[in-house]
């Protein structure tokens, strides 16, 4: 251990770990820490993904950096340099829309012509149409659907944050399991962090990927984020009677989802209707929700689920930006040397390659270089501009 560090990152997680590895690709050749407060992660957002990645967003800055994510898991050993990576391939069965309501068609419309426009052949589909893909839909009052199967579906993520790790380690970066209990600041700076061991150890620049607790971060140095736990719930069951095909990551219009698992089993998530934040070791699972609530809706849009049985559950947490639901990213305007990589509401682990790059970026260059992610910096909230994404799911 230093006493000061270049760069201090508070959390190891998917943001942390890429931002350290990605230091290391750009030559960055000063000093960086990582300081992490479980290296279990058993409770991190990463830990209890679901591990899938798509194109279709409202936003084109979004549908970019998911494409840029999916070059990048499928090119592995190239991109790191290290022909002992994992060889990843996304299972694209791609995700699909149903839109019961005419305003919903228009907004599914309107997000194909931004993914087109980006390159991503975005299908737009009539109930005929899905029924004659996926016979096994009960599609009633279903006017429309959306599916794309480039770049979209099932990864490995466990995979890539375990690559990026140990090549941050191996190129010199050191990991601390430790806890940040305070910053210390000096005008517009932060001068050093305090932790929880007793350690105090002074940066250059500091990156905020606490994730669920990067609110709790920013309050530290008197910096307001509008980010917070909120549950998630994630059941894998399977079926008595399973599917003749792949199912894609099917978004019902109530909200739920359920996907492809794989040998007979599937997957479905979904929030209940009232959705307050958490505290972040809030970790208890509702175990009627499925029976009373999740069920009921799959089963009515896929009968042949009627008859399933539940082999494992979980609750999960989004860092669940409540200004927008996109992530902020780049410097503090007023802080400096404060960086920010926090709220991607359920989208982190899809966008972590783009975002450690670009961060990145920041720090070694002082810009953008690749894809230009200022749109998402921290002026948006004090300029109250949300970013509008019409794809959260």
């Amino acid at each position: 251990m230093r006493d000061r560090y270049d760069v201090v990152i508070v959390g190891g997680a998917i943001m942390g770990s890429s931002t350290a590895w990605w230091l290391t690709e750009l030559g960055f050749d000063g000093s960086i820490l990582v300081v992490e407060r479980d290296p279990s992660y058993a409770k991190a957002a990463t830990t209890h993904t679901n591990s899938c990645i798509r194109q279709q967003y409202s936003e084109a800055l979004n549908v970019r950096i998911s494409q840029f994510a999916a070059e990048f898991i499928e090119s592995l050993p190239e991109r790191m340099g290290d022909p002992a990576a994992p060889r990843l391939k996304i299972r694209n069965f791609g995700y699909l829309y149903l839109a019961d309501s005419p305003g919903f068609a228009d907004i599914l419309r309107q997000n194909a012509a931004v993914q087109r426009a980006c390159g991503t052949p975005t299908r737009l589909l009539t109930a005929d149409e899905i029924a004659a893909e996926w016979p096994f839909y009960d599609l009633d009052g279903i006017l429309l659907g959306s599916h794309n199967t480039q770049g979209e579906g099932l990864w490995d993520g466990q995979a890539v944050f375990d690559a990026w790790r140990r090549g941050a380690r191996a190129r010199g970066v050191t990991f601390l399991e430790d806890e940040v209990t305070g910053l210390e600041m000096a005008r517009t700076r932060v001068e050093g962090l305090r932790l929880a061991s007793g350690r105090r150890v002074a940066c250059g620049a500091i990156v905020n990927a606490a994730g669920t607790r990067g609110a709790a971060i920013c309050a530290m140095a008197g910096i307001a984020l509008p980010v917070e736990p909120r549950r998630r719930f994630t059941w894998v069951f399977r079926a008595e009677r399973p599917l003749d095909r792949d199912l894609p990551l099917t978004i019902d219009p109530s909200g739920f989802h359920v996907r492809e698992n794989g040998g007979g089993t599937y997957m479905a998530g979904g929030h209940a209707e009232i959705d307050p934040a958490v505290d972040p070791d809030d970790f208890a699972m509702d175990h009627g929700f499925w029976q009373d609530h999740a069920w009921p809706v799959i089963a009515t849009r896929i009968p042949a689920f009627e008859s399933v049985k539940v082999i494992s559950e979980w609750v999960g947490h989004y860092d669940y930006n409540s200004f927008d639901q996109n992530a902020i990213i780049g410097p503090h305007p007023e802080v400096t040397n404060f960086h920010l990589m926090n709220g991607f509401s359920g989208h982190g682990l899809q966008q972590s390659p783009a975002m450690g790059r670009a961060m990145a970026e920041l720090l070694v260059h002082g810009s953008y270089r690749s894809l230009d992610l200022s749109p998402f910096g921290y002026e948006r909230l004090v300029t109250d501009t949300p970013i509008l994404e019409r794809a959260v799911i």
